[in-house]
């Protein structure tokens, strides 16, 4: 086990660059078992979440080849479907969230794919009943161990659908996606999610031969091919990564420039921070956000109290509450942070109010921030991370805090933030790692 130690009340300077996108490239390295061909990727982040996938890959026959630190050359010639049925397979997959993004590639190329109960943060309930009822849509046939929570799919052939799905789930759709692309005839999917992770993987399967129309909307039309090829993808910048700078800066009072954000694709993320009152600045495709000693949290027209809550693209991404909710603490103003799509995200503001912040936790949805406009420091403490994303705000806010705190289970930080201990201190600040 490691921990943090941190001690906070030091301005940070200087630049900070954004790594590829976690939750982008757990659906691009799904993507290459769709192809014998060999697929290159580019800037993929070196994590424990994102390294697990490379590695079930490899176990399933892919031949995995490092051209530097975050390019990867995959080639998917030779797969041993019989991988899935082994204990280290249903050991392995229920480690990982992501790893149920195998099972839409591998039923259509190999006509049936497995899945142990994926595991993940902890943070609410997260069904998969949008992927296997999409596949079923397809034509496979769904059966479930439910002694050993062992999920399987299996077709002879998919066949192209009509679907309207219950939810615009990013996996879920982009599960169906790969699972259409070689089915035979015709797919339609209404109300599919359309963030730019999503639109990324769509773009690299039509480089490869599919025929997805819709890129970007809701309503995505898919013709079927009979195979696809090769291709290089070069994966974006985090936006929750990004998202976790800006908020840091702001706690820390400090200037930063993060580089290379890929500002076309941020969607609400910039403007949901200023109207916390943090001014952010566009320098060609660099964010930099100067010194503020105080920052305003805007009201509606109106004159009611700003509410801050999750919905699917384009609405603001529920991985960023956690950071908005810990920013809002130092704020001058008050703000309701409302998180719609997880029930149990918001229960680490208890750390917080240990720390000293004034937050009501009215349900395990709704938290009521008043912020102490930096004339009360939060002070440290110690705690422990209950999730990447939270995890990850309470770094922010031990940064902030007056004093030395520890954080236990940092692990699950580095989940998905890669070397962040040298990225921080490469900026000023005064943190160290310690292994128990």
């Amino acid at each position: 086990m490691a921990t943090f130690k941190v001690e906070g009340g030091h301005q940070l300077r200087g630049e900070i660059t954004p790594q590829g996108a976690k939750n982008e490239a757990l659906q691009i390295l799904c993507a290459v078992l769709l192809t014998p061909e060999k697929v290159t990727i580019e800037n993929i982040p070196n994590i424990i979440d994102v390294n697990k996938l490379i590695a079930i890959l490899g176990d399933l026959g892919v031949k995995v080849n490092q051209l530097d630190e975050s390019t990867y050359e995959f080639q998917a010639d030779e797969v041993n479907i019989d991988y899935l049925s082994s204990e280290a397979f249903k050991e392995d997959g229920k480690k990982l969230r992501g790893s149920i993004m195998v099972v839409g590639p591998l039923l259509a190329r190999f006509g049936k794919g497995f899945i142990p109960k994926p595991g993940g943060d902890k943070i609410g309930r997260r069904r998969l009943d949008t992927h296997f009822e999409g596949f079923i849509n397809l034509g496979a046939k769904f059966r479930y161990n439910k002694e050993e929570h062992f999920y399987g799919v299996e077709a002879t052939r998919l066949k192209g659908a009509d679907m309207l799905l219950d939810e615009a789930s990013v996996t879920g759709t982009a599960n169906i996606v790969m699972a259409a692309v070689l089915a035979e005839g015709i797919t339609t999917i209404y109300n599919a999610a359309c963030e730019p992770y999503l639109q990324q993987l769509c773009n690299m399967l039509n480089r490869m031969g599919a025929k997805i129309t819709g890129v970007g909307s809701n309503l995505l039309t898919i013709e079927g091919v009979e195979k696809l090829g090769g291709t290089n993808h070069r994966i974006l910048p985090d936006m929750i990564e990004i998202g976790s700078w800006i908020g840091m800066a702001a706690m820390t009072r400090s200037a930063l420039t993060i580089k290379d954000v890929s500002w076309k694709d941020l969607g609400q993320i910039p403007r949901v921070f200023r109207k916390l009152g943090i001014q952010l600045e566009k320098r060609g495709d660099d964010i930099y956000i100067p010194t503020q000693d105080s920052y305003e949290i805007e009201d509606y027209i109106d004159g009611s109290l700003l509410t801050v809550s999750d919905a699917p693209w384009p609405g603001f991404t529920p991985d960023l509450l956690s950071i908005v909710l810990v920013v809002a603490t130092q704020a001058k103003g008050t703000v309701l942070i409302h998180q719609k799509m997880f029930e149990s995200r918001l229960f680490f503001v208890d750390k917080l109010i240990d720390m000293g912040a004034k937050v009501i936790l009215c349900d395990p949805h709704r938290a009521n921030v008043v912020g102490m406009n930096h004339k009360h420091s939060l002070k440290a403490t110690t705690m422990s991370s209950p999730d990447i994303r939270a995890g990850i705000a309470l770094l922010i806010a031990a940064l902030s805090a007056k004093g030395t705190s520890i954080i236990h289970n940092v692990e699950q930080i580095d989940r998905g933030y890669q070397n962040i201990v040298e990225r921080l201190q490469a900026v000023g600040a005064k943190i160290e790692r310690i292994i128990d």
